[in-house]
């Protein structure tokens, strides 16, 4: 008789997709402030990529302690403690009043942002590797939309509440309030969401009524680090998260700016952009599982395909002139859909060639490097664009700043995918192997 399938695994999913849809809200929504905050401090576009800049800096610098502490110990109350961190730091950044205080609190929280390894592999050994993907894909939707409810609360709630909350300026009210948010996802994971075994979802260990406790250790850490794909892996995630920074920071001044859109027409246009780009994720992960099924390299192809189609819309949508609105937001339309393809997947591929117990330690490894990257990128931009600024002149500067950081990356991307290819059926039957062996010898001693 067929055991029924627990509802639990998908109370998992719904609560974690609110905790990320919240945070990213919180974590996306200060691009969308950028004028009413730039001209609480004055700051220019320098100034304001180094805030940007800041949270990243501390979350790169933390991803491997995060990494390291999830592995070892449980993971569902780590997270809890890193939603309390994200509701503290929001609230300080909310009621400071100098830039350099400013500063600093919103580099604060980026201790949360290092978080997120640990949520991966809990998710992870709820459901196995032929649902990673399209699991991933659905909570990587959190990201887009919370962009769009952060935009909607920027541009249309913020500034109804000047003066409403303390006698604060809106942006600081809705800092509180989500900074009130995060504190009470805190209470939902610490008491509702339950630790599971690690490797419990691997397809060896399915007919198994118990999963015996794998504990991290070293060796699995450095033969994970040894693997050919995870190197490329690594390299492209450093390349490829620059774009998505820089976007995040800079698009929605971009618009307003150098394309001359009001608020209105940055919600009307970036609206359905968002909604087509969150759409993006589930199909990238469900492509990514359904050719897995047939080929180790399924999920490489995916990326692959994302990135250099993102990069070629993305070309064609900067250089469309500022009188064919309808052209440029067709052309992002396009963008959308395919940027975030590898996203699901590189997820996935790291569970597909890792061992259960040092999952969170090499996504973290990994989230790492990609952060080295993108780190600094808010800020070099900022700079890029202030000195573009005096050759093509203030409102063609964002433009240039974005076409020479994305493509770039972008197509330094499609090339790293395909050096994978060369390796991701072989680091994939390893870990099978290994599974397979560790199952044969639990069965024993059971």
């Amino acid at each position: 008789m067929k055991k029924r399938k627990s509802a639990y695994p998908v109370f998992v999913i719904v609560v974690f997709a609110l905790f990320m849809l919240l945070h990213q809200t919180d974590k996306l929504m200060i691009g969308s402030l950028v004028v009413p905050i730039s001209s609480t401090f004055g700051l220019n576009d320098q100034t304001w990529g180094f805030i940007n800049s800041g949270a990243m800096i501390v979350a790169t610098i933390l991803y491997p302690i995060w990494g390291y502490l999830y592995d070892r110990y449980a993971r569902a109350k780590l997270l809890a403690l890193a939603s309390f961190i994200w509701g503290a730091t929001t609230w300080l950044s909310s009621i400071v009043k100098t830039y350099p205080a400013f500063l600093a609190t919103r580099a604060s929280t980026g201790i949360d942002d290092s978080s997120y390894p640990g949520l991966y592999s809990l998710v992870g050994d709820y459901f196995g590797p032929k649902m990673r993907g399209k699991v991933y894909g659905i909570l990587n939707l959190t990201s887009p939309i919370g962009y769009l409810v952060g935009m909607v609360l920027a541009l249309m709630v913020s500034p109804s509440l000047d003066g409403k909350i303390f006698g604060l300026e809106g942006w600081r009210s809705i800092f509180l309030i989500t900074g009130s948010l995060g504190i009470l996802m805190a209470i939902v994971i610490f008491f509702g969401i339950k630790e599971v075994p690690r490797g419990k979802a691997e397809p060896e260990f399915e007919s198994m009524e118990e999963v015996k406790q794998f504990r991290f250790n070293w060796k699995e850490v450095w033969e994970a680090l040894k693997k050919r794909t995870m190197w490329f892996v690594f390299l492209q995630g450093f390349a490829g998260v620059i774009p998505w920074t820089v976007i995040t920071a800079f698009f929605f001044k971009y618009l307003m700016r150098e394309r001359m859109y009001d608020n209105m027409s940055v919600l009307m246009t970036m609206a359905p952009v968002i909604l087509i780009l969150a759409a993006g994720y589930f199909v990238g992960g469900a492509l990514g599982d359904w050719l897995f099924k047939r080929t180790p390299k399924g999920r490489i192809l995916v990326s692959s395909a994302g990135v250099i189609l993102g990069a070629i819309f993305l070309f064609f949508a900067l250089n469309t002139p500022v009188t064919d609105p309808t052209r440029f937001f067709i052309l992002m339309c396009f963008t959308a859909i395919f940027m975030p393809f590898s996203s699901p997947n590189v997820l996935a591929t790291i569970f597909d060639i890792t061992s259960p117990e040092v999952r969170s330690t090499t996504q973290a490894a990994e989230y790492f490097i990609e952060n080295s990257g993108a780190a600094l990128a808010p800020a070099i931009a900022g700079t890029l664009s202030v000195f573009l600024a005096s050759i093509v002149g203030p409102f063609a500067s964002l433009q240039y700043t974005l076409l020479i950081m994305c493509i770039t990356a972008w197509v330094l991307c499609f090339f790293l995918y395909i050096g994978a290819l060369f390796f991701v059926d072989r680091d994939v039957k390893s870990l099978r192997d290994l599974m397979a062996a560790r199952a044969a010898a639990q069965g024993k001693s059971g």
